[in-house]
């Protein structure tokens, strides 16, 4: 009897321990390329620019200084740091309050409804971004439909100023990036078991304390996710603050495509868009160190 068993936990080791073969490596090829052509070599050309100087007729001269990076600590450029950070932590709240309603009802809707409703939530995604932000530009104006309908209706004698606004910016950030928070959380919403819930209730615990002690810690992967998925591209993205906010407040991403493009300073641009990558290693660093812990 402790033959077969010998042969079956030796075979069972060795395929285990078995390396992947060459065509695994054939099958990950495209993607390794992908990722040094497209995200590996520009990030190192990126930090190495960083460290660059423009000499007096403007070209890039390539002598390790760190001036880029003390300029980009002057309280100018740190003021628009720190509110790209809180335009990202706003829009990241919002996006959670308002997506975890969303993505509860839909992961404990019917099987039957919630390809429909998931539909529903990325039907936005079938028109362009540039199209959808136009759109709310157009809502926003002064002579929009929303002053439309509030001064028609009485309700104002004279239009709001709504776009080129904060507002106008969280507005349009929250608009784009709702659904990228709705579906991680649904995903683990979908995968909740009713008997924890129910096994609460039967405990003598109330919908409130069931909600906050049970069903938000087992859906928090999927809130982190979520969390992580808007708070990143949120901090650099420059169209939507550049079409709705209209410079009045202007991001680190605008500012980072403005030195790229019309100021021609490219090692200053890239020292912000490094100092921008450390944000989102350290963003990214932090989640998985609260993942671990809680495991």
């Amino acid at each position: 009897m402790a033959l077969p068993a010998a042969v079956s936990n030796t075979g069972g080791s060795d395929m285990h321990r078995r390396k992947p073969g060459l065509l695994a490596w054939l099958i990950l090829l495209p993607l390794v390329a992908w990722l040094l052509l497209f995200v590996v070599a520009p990030t190192i050309m990126l930090i190495v620019v960083s460290f660059a100087e423009r000499d007096a007729l403007g070209r890039i001269v390539y002598e390790f200084n760190l001036q880029n990076y003390a300029r980009a600590f002057d309280w100018v450029w740190l003021k628009v740091m720190l509110l790209s950070i809180w335009y990202a932590l706003l829009t990241t709240i919002l996006c959670m309050a308002l997506g975890y309603p969303v993505a509860y009802f839909i992961g404990r809707a019917p099987e039957r409804w919630r390809t429909t409703l998931l539909l529903l939530v990325m039907v936005p995604f079938w028109t362009s971004f540039l199209i959808r932000t136009y759109a709310w530009i157009t809502i926003l104006s002064n002579d929009g439909l929303l002053n439309a309908l509030l001064v028609g209706s009485g309700i104002l004698t004279e239009p709001l100023a709504l776009l080129y606004t904060p507002f106008a910016i969280v507005l349009g950030l929250v608009y784009n990036f709702l659904p990228f928070m709705i579906l991680p959380i649904y995903t683990s919403v979908e995968k909740l078991d009713n008997a924890l819930i129910e096994a609460a209730y039967d405990l003598g615990a109330g919908p409130v304390r069931a909600f906050s002690q049970v069903i938000i810690p087992l859906t928090r992967p999927g809130i982190a996710a979520g969390a992580m998925l808007v708070f990143i591209p949120s901090i650099a993205m420059f169209a939507i603050t550049t079409l709705m906010g209209g410079g009045s407040n202007p991001t680190i991403g605008e500012v980072i495509f403005k030195q790229f493009t019309s100021g021609r300073n490219q090692p200053f641009g890239a020292a912000l868009g490094t100092i921008l990558l450390v944000i989102f290693l350290l963003a990214l660093w932090l989640t998985n160190r609260q993942r671990e812990e809680r495991n």
